[in-house]
């Protein structure tokens, strides 16, 4: 046996290796020429025509040189354009050198003229008239698009403007922050409620801008309109200057009301009144017109229309394919979507200025996003998706060592810098920052965030926590571990929160957490980590920094427990719990044994969540609710535990911290390892800093 193995050994080594096949794309290249380094290909397709002629054994390269690659369709990879097991076929970019791959068209001299146009100009403020320019689609390359809905909720229909690498925005008012309702005249009807008699609401405004705008010409307001939890546009029907009354052509979704404690708030978008400083934009698809104030002359500064509503980049079915270093841009729909397939990597690329979301991984497995930069999105960041719920197969997808900001630019609630779906995914050394709402929605099962930096979020809205989970007691075994949480939640009504279970969630695990200054208790029972009606919850070794309130709830009692597992409550647990999955059966009675027994509970039982091995430093409120803290393993103080220097945002705990021996069992927070990493993936990106 040991001479057949030494046989096949040797005759292994005499087969040589299969070459690299390497090609070259450049803007000034020729689909003609052989794709060498001094030939190079023009085009994408080319160069993946060209490496489907080779062995996936050799290994497969793209070198795709540095300039502006314009996509009208998606550019696909598929099963064929496969690597193999650790040879994966990789498309990169030179260190140095920027490509952009664009789902748009830039904007060539001479398509935006001066506004001639009497109508036009007498809607124009006066500063204005002179310094909006107007251009037909048609002639930046776009088809006429859609008109926006009389509702919806999400990006505006349209084409979006991008001026030296910045998002214009759609003409608004007020220009900075808000209106507020003075008075609800009719709330309309609820359709969420199974109202279906389509009655608009109205309402009576204040000031005098909303006289000057023209309904007919089409004017929709954004706006949270009944809680501070969910923004929704709507299509003006009528402006009564008379008594100051705005009438909508369709009923919003809760209907026109005081759902939250704070006033309701709106503004007016895509109105040509109202197109009134540099930066602005309006869309008449109507008319098939575009006008716009520039930030600056046009004349030498770049300008992209993006048009393309689809991925920019997509990989489907493939395996083994790397992508490295490009900066994928300016698109209607998604940057990058990774779908079905396995280990394929998303590496230092930066995906930006797109109307919907970064990079989506779903389906397939072991998919790597590293060292990626992901902002100005208008509804998401990064998805992370996978795995089989129903077997609880993890998919082991990962996102590491990722910038994420801006990700909420046009829906401003529940678009998530990151989200996790199906089983078995982690999120590491990420920084995730600047959006109104919600960061992190976690749904599955047994995902892991840990060691990342989350802060400035919830800026300006309600009922919310920076990471989210909730309304499905079958999510479950989730780790949020070793995470540094800061400046997190505004002074509303309701409150917010840093890690928030929502309607019956529990079964997951906080554990060695860093939260300063995070949560706003409100007018009700929040805190800095929140359950509201779930259980089963633990949170272990975590160090709190002036916060309000560290433990809060809002217990359901028994009648409310009852009613959701008949599936009450809005919760829908009989579908949730029994036909999407079966908890009462292996796998989940095996992985989680506290299910046992979930849907028929014993009168009485007891619903509780817990903490322990706590540090409250300067903070408020210890607890409320249905959580039991371990008081012999929790230290209230107003001293410094330890820091090594807090004042200057090094929360490092010294070896010799008051807190090692306050607190029998505490383990170090490990604040060093938490956030970005400066390393080579890292490094790539152009301007890269760290963060203050």
């Amino acid at each position: 046996m040991q001479v057949c193995l030494l046989a096949i050994a040797l005759v292994a080594l005499s087969v040589p290796a299969l070459p690299e096949t390497v090609v070259h794309v450049a803007p000034g290249g020729d689909d003609a020429n052989p794709g060498t380094r001094s030939q190079p290909f023009a085009t994408l397709e080319r160069a993946r025509e060209a490496l489907r002629r080779a062995s996936p054994d050799g290994g497969r390269r793209v070198i795709v040189r540095g300039g502006v690659y314009s996509r009208s369709a998606t550019f696909v990879l598929g099963p064929e354009d496969s690597g193999v097991q650790g040879r994966p076929a990789v498309w990169e970019t030179p260190p140095g050198e920027r490509v952009r791959v664009q789902g748009g068209t830039t904007v060539r001299e001479g398509v935006f003229r001066p506004v001639t146009d009497g109508a036009a100009l007498a809607r124009l403020k006066p500063e204005a008239r002179e310094r909006v320019l107007v251009a037909r689609l048609q002639d930046l390359g776009v088809q006429r698009p859609e008109p926006f809905p009389d509702s919806f909720r999400g990006a505006p229909p349209g084409p979006e403007l991008i001026f030296d690498d910045e998002r214009m925005r759609l003409a608004r008012w007020p220009n900075d922050g808000w209106a507020t309702i003075e008075r609800i005249v009719d709330s309309g009807s609820n359709p969420r409620e199974g109202d279906r008699s389509g009655r608009p609401g109205a309402f009576v405004y204040s000031g005098d801008a909303p006289t000057r705008w023209k309904p007919d010409a089409g004017v929709w307001l954004q706006g949270y309109w009944c809680f501070d939890w969910y923004d929704e546009f709507l299509r003006v029907a009528s402006i009564e200057v008379a008594t100051r009354t705005i009438r909508f052509a369709k009923p919003h979704l809760y209907s026109l009301r005081q759902g939250n404690p704070s006033p309701r708030r709106y503004r007016a978008i895509n109105v040509l009144e109202e197109l009134d400083q540099p930066g602005e934009f309006v869309v008449d698809a109507i008319a098939g017109l575009l006008w716009f104030w520039p930030p600056k002359p046009l004349g030498g500064a770049r300008l992209v229309v993006s048009t393309l509503d689809a991925p920019i980049v997509a990989l489907r079915g493939a395996r083994d394919v790397v992508l490295r270093g490009f900066t994928v841009e300016c698109g209607l729909g998604d940057g990058i979507e990774v779908r079905a397939g396995e280990r394929c990597a998303i590496e230092s690329c930066e995906v930006r200025n797109l109307r919907r979301s970064g990079i989506r991984v779903e389906g397939g497995a072991a998919h790597r996003v590293e060292a990626c930069d992901i902002h100005h999105t208008g509804t998401g960041g990064l998805t992370l998706a996978g795995g089989d719920r129903r077997t609880l197969t993890p998919a082991r997808h990962e996102a590491l060592n990722c910038h994420i900001w801006r990700f909420s630019e046009h829906q401003f609630t529940s678009a998530y810098g990151l989200t996790f779906g199906g089983v078995g995914n982690r999120a590491a050394h990420c920084r995730i920052h600047d959006a109104p709402h919600q960061a992190v929605a976690v749904g599955g099962n047994d995902h892991i965030f840990e060691l990342n930096e989350v802060f400035r979020v919830c800026t300006e809205t309600d009922d919310c926590g920076a990471l989210y989970k909730g309304r499905n007691p079958s999510c479950r075994g989730n780790l949020i571990r070793w995470n540094y949480w800061h400046n997190i939640g505004s002074p509303m009504g309701h409150g917010n929160a840093a890690v928030y279970f929502d309607d019956g969630d529990g079964g997951d695990r906080v554990i060695g957490n860093l939260f300063v200054r995070c949560g706003e208790p409100g007018r009700g029972p929040f805190g800095t980590i929140f359950s509201h009606g779930g259980h089963d919850n633990l949170a272990e070794n975590n160090v709190f920094v002036e916060c309000k309130r560290a433990f809060g709830s809002a217990p359901w009692d028994e009648a409310r427990w009852r009613d959701a597992l008949r599936g009450g409550q809005e919760c829908f647990w009989i579908e949730k719990l029994r036909q999407e999955v079966d908890i009462t059966r292996p796998p989940y009675t095996e992985r989680y044994p506290e299910l046992v027994g979930f849907l028929d509970p014993p009168p009485g039982a007891e619903r509780v969540n817990r903490a322990r091995r706590s540090v409250l430093v300067r903070c408020g409120e210890q607890a409320n609710g249905n959580w039991r803290v371990d008081a012999a393993t929790t230290w209230v103080t107003d001293r410094d535990p330890g820091f090594v220097d807090a004042a200057s945002g090094d929360y490092r705990l010294r070896q010799d911290a008051e807190v090692f021996r306050r607190v029998p069992g505490f383990e170090p927070i490990p604040f060093d390892r938490m956030g970005l990493r400066d390393d080579g993936p890292r490094r790539r990106l152009k301007g890269f800093q760290r963060a203050p």
